[in-house]
């Protein structure tokens, strides 16, 4: 019978993504409610020191799958091992990031396990049956569609800074157990020769602690160069509204908002942002919110914790000097 909820782990240089942070933490707090155990299943290379952090995270069981075909993300290897991981272990759910991987993945084993998935999901709860119910925006954030499944698993990929992460709690423990990497040779079409990433010394955008972002009131993709000196001065990252994305001024890759990524920082700082419904579904979590626009009645100022009514041409500037004094002091 189909016991327990199941977080595919993902990590990068031996560091958990905060995602899976997410997951472990609102997967802990349904597990209680419902009696089920949290399983974590983490692959890679030298990853065994991962094991007490998913531990503190929540999991009550963690399955390490370590093998130097797996050191770096690869569809088919990932497939093939966490096929055969899901039918031993028999889960109730089995829960991904919705990211760049876990888009990728999510829909191959779905496919493979022959079950359905609910994607880009933005909410879980318990039903009266205590089964999970997923909730994911429709019609590009007009509406919300509550999704559950009686075939078991049910498999869901999450949307990154939907759930809080809880502290860690260093007392936990959890079984360990080591899976050897049972990798069909008939999913190794493709072989992964080399990773390339793109320098950059700002945060990524859904794990920064503070982000600054630029709307339709940056007027053209050369200004962004203020927003980005200011980015640097106090170590945040870059955004843009979906407005400058579709005017083409930033890559889709920079979009905040229901259509783009959800971030929840410290500090989020709009610039020339009107505060349409969209993009306060993508950053309305975030702890602090500082709204610079020259409307004062912009639909912004009415989340905004704090608001400077004023040409960002102007104020941006200002800040970023006066930041880099407290730097430097």
């Amino acid at each position: 019978m189909a016991k327990g909820i199941m977080i595919i782990v993902e990590q990068r240089n031996l560091q958990v993504r905060k995602v899976s942070l997410e997951l472990l933490s609102e997967a802990r707090k349904i597990a209680d409610q419902t009696g089920e155990s949290v399983v974590a299943v983490v692959l890679g290379q030298g990853i065994d020191e991962l094991a007490p952090t998913l531990a503190a995270s929540g999991a009550d069981k963690v399955i390490v799958i370590d093998d130097a075909k797996l050191a770096e993300y690869s569809t088919g290897a990932y497939t093939s091992v966490l096929n055969k991981i899901i039918r031993k272990e028999e889960p109730q759910a089995v829960l991904l990031g919705n990211t760049a991987a876990g888009k990728d993945l999510a829909p191959r084993l779905a496919q493979r396990l022959g079950i359905g998935l609910a994607s880009d999901c933005t909410g879980m709860e318990i039903d009266s049956a205590n089964f999970l119910t997923f909730k994911r925006p429709i019609y590009a954030g007009k509406a919300f569609a509550h999704l559950t499944s009686n075939v078991r698993p049910i498999m869901a990929t999450i949307r990154p800074n939907t759930f809080p992460v809880t502290p860690p709690d260093a007392a936990r423990q959890a079984e360990v157990v080591k899976e050897a990497a049972d990798i069909d040779q008939a999913d190794l079409t493709a072989i992964l020769k080399e990773v390339a990433i793109a320098a950059s010394k700002r945060p990524e955008l859904t794990e920064a602690n503070i982000i600054v972002s630029g709307g339709r009131g940056m007027k053209g993709p050369e200004n962004y160069s203020i927003l980005e000196d200011l980015a640097d001065v106090i170590g945040a990252a870059v955004g843009a509204s979906r407005a400058a994305v579709d005017s083409g001024w930033k890559e889709h890759k920079f979009q905040v908002g229901q259509t783009g990524k959800t971030v929840a920082p410290t500090l989020y700082i709009a610039c020339g942002i009107s505060g349409a419904i969209q993009h306060l579904a993508g950053m309305g979590s975030s702890k602090f919110i500082v709204a610079i626009n020259k409307d004062p009645e912009a639909n912004i100022f009415n989340v905004a914790d704090y608001g400077i009514v004023g040409d960002l041409f102007e104020v941006v500037p200002l800040l970023t000097e006066e930041f880099k004094k407290l730097v430097n002091e």
